[in-house]
C-alpha cells in the first residue's frame, strides 16, 4: 500500500514535468511522432497513477475496518465486563452510540488516513521540493506560506476538536433518550403521554443545535485559513512566474511549472482541510472511546475456583452502600448482615421493597462486592473466586427475562454452538416444553423474539437456561409472579425438579413460593429482623412474617 502510494505521488509530481517537456518540444519544433510519444507517456503515467491510488485506497480501507472492528469488539467486551453500577447510570442507547457511533467516526477517518491525509502531506512535500529545484526562492516562499497556513490550521483544529467532542456527547444523550422512549412505547400510549415524550425529544434537539452550530462553525474556520493559503500561493505563482520569465531566470515552460505546481498545491491542502475536519470529529470520538476504556470494574477476577455441586452460603457482617456518578452521596443498603445457608438447603427471603433482597442476589452473583464483611460461597470469599467459576456455579432467574431476537437454540445457550441439541431436548422435556416446541415451525432453529413469547414462556425459557447451566446455587426472584395458573403450575413443577440437590435462595412475595423453603429470613432496612421455619413463623401471630401476611405487603 505504501509503495503504491509513494509511486502514485511521484507520478503525479512528474505529470507537470511531462507537460512542460511537451511545451518545450512544441517550441523547438520537434516532429509529430515525438509529440505523440510524449502525449502517450502522459496518459500512461496518469492511468498508472490512478490504478495505484485505487489499490492503495482499497488496502487502506481494509486495514481501517479490520482495526476499528477489533476496537469495537474490545469496547463491547469491556462494557459488558463493567459492574452493574456503571450500567445503571447509563442508558443502552447512549452506550450503543459510544460503542458503535464513536467507533464508526474513527473508522471513517482512518479508512482515508493513509491515502488522503498522509498522501496529501507527501504530495505537498514533493511539490515544494519540485519548486525548490526550479528556483530556491520560489520553493522557500511557497514552503513558508504553506507552513504558516498549516500552523493556523492546527490552532483552529485544536479548538474545533473540543467542540466536536461536545457534539458527540449531545449525540449520545439524544440517542439514549430515543432508546428509552422506544422501549416505553406501550406505557406512553396507554398513558396518553406521547406528546410529553415528543416535547422532551424536541428539547434534546434544541439543546443539541447550538453545540452542533459551534462545532460546524469552527470546522468552517479551517476553510477560511486554507482559502488564504490558496490565494497567497496563486498570487506568488503569478508574481514569480512573470518576474522570472521577464529577467530570463526561467523559461516559458518553467512559468507553466510554477503555475501548475501552485494549482496542484491547492488540491492536497483542500484534502488536508477535509481530513483535519474529519480528524476533529475522530479525535473527539477517540477521546470518548479512551474515556470509556478508562472505566474499570470494581469487581476484579479472583484466583480460587468455586467447588462443584451444591454450595453453602455465608454472609459475615456484610455492609453495602450504593453510589453512582449521578448520586455521589452513598446510600446505605445493608448493615452488618449475617446468615448461613448449608449446602442443599433452600432459603426464602421476604421483606418490604428496599429491604435488601435484590442486593443479596446481586452480591451472590457478584454484580457488586460488599463494602464491609465477607460473602462466602462453598467456603470461598466471592472476591477471591474466579469470575468464570462463579458465573458457572451461580444461576439467577429474575422476573424480567431477556429474550433475544434469535433462534430458540441461541436463546437457550446464549449463542454457545458447542451445546448439543440432545441435551437441549432433554431439558425441554423435563420442563414440559416439548408440546410448545412442536408448535414452532423449525423446532430449535425457530426464530423467537420478545413479542412472540408470553411471560410464562419467557420464565420457562429462563429456567431452561439455568437447567442447562447446572449451577450449585440458584437464586430465584419470584419467578411465578406474572404467570397464569396453568403456566404457574408448570413453573412450580419445574422448580421442584430444579432445586433438588442444589442450594437455593428464593426472593418471595407470595406464600406458595416460600412454602418450599427450609427457612425464611425476614429483612428490613438491610438487616435480618426475623428467621425460622416458614410454618413456625406463620403460626406465631406476633411474628413479622405473620404481620406481613396480614397486611398483604408480602404474602397473598
Amino acid at each position: 500500500m505504501v509503495v503504491l502510494l509513494v509511486a502514485s505521488i511521484l507520478l503525479e509530481i512528474a505529470e507537470p514535468r511531462i507537460v512542460a517537456h511537451f511545451i518545450e518540444s512544441v517550441q523547438l519544433g520537434r516532429p509529430e511522432g515525438a509529440l505523440v510519444a510524449i502525449a502517450l507517456l502522459f496518459l500512461g503515467v496518469a492511468a498508472f497513477r490512478q490504478v495505484g491510488r485505487v489499490i492503495a485506497a482499497y488496502a487502506s480501507e481494509r486495514v481501517s475496518w479490520t482495526a476499528t472492528n477489533a476496537a469495537r469488539e474490545d469496547l463491547a467486551a469491556h462494557v459488558l465486563d463493567l459492574d452493574l453500577s456503571f450500567h445503571e447510570s447509563r442508558s443502552p442507547g447512549e452506550l450503543i452510540e459510544r460503542i458503535d457511533g464513536d467507533v464508526n467516526q474513527v473508522a471513517e477517518f482512518f479508512s482515508s488516513l493513509i491515502v488522503h491525509l498522509v498522501g496529501s502531506v507527501l504530495l505537498v512535500v514533493g511539490i515544494l521540493t519540485a519548486l525548490t529545484f526550479l528556483d530556491w526562492r520560489i520553493g522557500l516562499t511557497f514552503a513558508a506560506v504553506t507552513l504558516v497556513g498549516l500552523y493556523g490550521l492546527a490552532k483552529v483544529a485544536a479548538i474545533a476538536t473540543v467542540k466536536w467532542e461536545d457534539d458527540r456527547e449531545q449525540s449520545a444523550r439524544f440517542f439514549g433518550y430515543v432508546s428509552e422512549s422506544v422501549r416505553a412505547t406501550e406505557d406512553l400510549r396507554s398513558s396518553a403521554a406521547t406528546g410529553h415524550a415528543m416535547a422532551r425529544f424536541h428539547r434534546h434537539l434544541r439543546a443539541w443545535l447550538p453545540v452542533k452550530v459551534r462545532a460546524e462553525g469552527w470546522g468552517s474556520a479551517i476553510w477560511v485559513v486554507l482559502s488564504l493559503v490558496f490565494t497567497a500561493c496563486m498570487a506568488f505563482a503569478f508574481g514569480y512566474g512573470g518576474l522570472f520569465y521577464r529577467n530570463g531566470t526561467i523559461s516559458f515552460s518553467g512559468v507553466y511549472l510554477v503555475v501548475a505546481y501552485a494549482t496542484m498545491l491547492t488540491t492536497p491542502i483542500e484534502v488536508l482541510r477535509l481530513q483535519v475536519q474529519n480528524l476533529q470529529q475522530a479525535g473527539a470520538a477517540i477521546r470518548r472511546i479512551a474515556e470509556l476504556f478508562g472505566h474499570r470494574s470494581t469487581v476484579l477476577d479472583g484466583t480460587e475456583p468455586l467447588p462443584h455441586g451444591a454450595l453453602s452460603v455465608r454472609f459475615e457482617r456484610v455492609g453495602f452502600e450504593y453510589t453512582s456518578e449521578e448520586t455521589p452521596e452513598p446510600k446505605k443498603i445493608m448493615h452488618e448482615l449475617s446468615f448461613h445457608v448449608p449446602a442443599g438447603e433452600t432459603l426464602g427471603l421476604v421483606g418490604r421493597t428496599g429491604a435488601g433482597k435484590s442486593t443479596i442476589a446481586h452480591l451472590l452473583s457478584r454484580m457488586y462486592d460488599p463494602g464491609e464483611g465477607r460473602v462466602l460461597l462453598g467456603g470461598v470469599d466471592t472476591r477471591e473466586a474466579t469470575l468464570a467459576s462463579l458465573r458457572a456455579q451461580v444461576g439467577l432467574v429474575t422476573q424480567d427475562v431477556q429474550v433475544f431476537d434469535a433462534s430458540l437454540r441461541d436463546n437457550l445457550t446464549f449463542f454457545d454452538d458447542t451445546v448439543h441439541d440432545d441435551r437441549l431436548m432433554a431439558i425441554l422435556d423435563e420442563l414440559e416444553l416439548r408440546p410448545w416446541l412442536a408448535t414452532l415451525p423449525d423446532g430449535l432453529s425457530s426464530r423467537i423474539s420478545p413479542s412472540t413469547l408470553s411471560a410464562g414462556q419467557g420464565q420457562l425459557l429462563a429456567l431452561a437456561r439455568v437447567f442447562l447451566k447446572d449451577p450449585g446455587l440458584i437464586i430465584l426472584d419470584e419467578p411465578s409472579s406474572k404467570l397464569d395458573l396453568v403456566t404457574e403450575a408448570m413453573v412450580e413443577r419445574a422448580l421442584d425438579r430444579m432445586l433438588a440437590g442444589r442450594t437455593a435462595i428464593v426472593i418471595a412475595h407470595r406464600l406458595d413460593t416460600i412454602l418450599r423453603a427450609d427457612r425464611v429470613l425476614v429483612l428490613d432496612g438491610g438487616a435480618v429482623v426475623e428467621s425460622g421455619a416458614t410454618s413456625d413463623l406463620l403460626g406465631d401471630p406476633g411474628s413479622r412474617l405473620a404481620e406481613l401476611h396480614r397486611i398483604g405487603q408480602v404474602l397473598r
